[in-house]
């Protein structure tokens, strides 16, 4: 019973990682053929007229909807990024001290499903 236990633990902690990573993408940042901003993965990058600058202010629900872009190396950034620091430690990237996110309806590649969602989720450009 303990081995399927943890086998069990193992299984879901595997795939809570997935989840995470899945929702994080590469922290690489790139303007695409179209003009607007993509992470490593050639996903679309959007900014929340809510936060502040230098401040998130996307978390909880909307985080899970609205991943934030996270640093995951110490590889420079282009000018015009910087890191701003999440309330749990994270460091996410900013272009011009707004925050940057993915959205979780984009599946694919130059999807721009997120523009304009609500009035206040915005494309982000250079």
């Amino acid at each position: 019973m303990t081995r399927i236990l943890m086998i069990t633990a193992a299984a879901v902690s595997l795939s809570a990682c997935s989840a995470y990573a899945a929702g994080h993408a590469s922290s690489d940042v790139k303007t695409s053929d179209a003009g607007y901003f993509t992470d490593g993965h050639d996903m679309t990058l959007y900014t929340f007229d809510k936060d502040e600058a230098g401040k998130s202010n996307c978390y909880a629900g909307c985080a899970k909807a609205w991943p934030p872009l996270l640093v995951e190396s110490d590889k420079p950034l282009p000018a015009g990024f910087s890191v701003i620091s999440r309330k749990n430690g994270d460091q996410q990237i900013a272009y011009k001290d707004q925050p940057l996110y993915l959205w979780i309806n984009d599946k694919k590649p130059g999807q721009t499903t997120g523009d304009g969602v609500k009035g206040v989720w915005h494309i982000a450009k250079p």
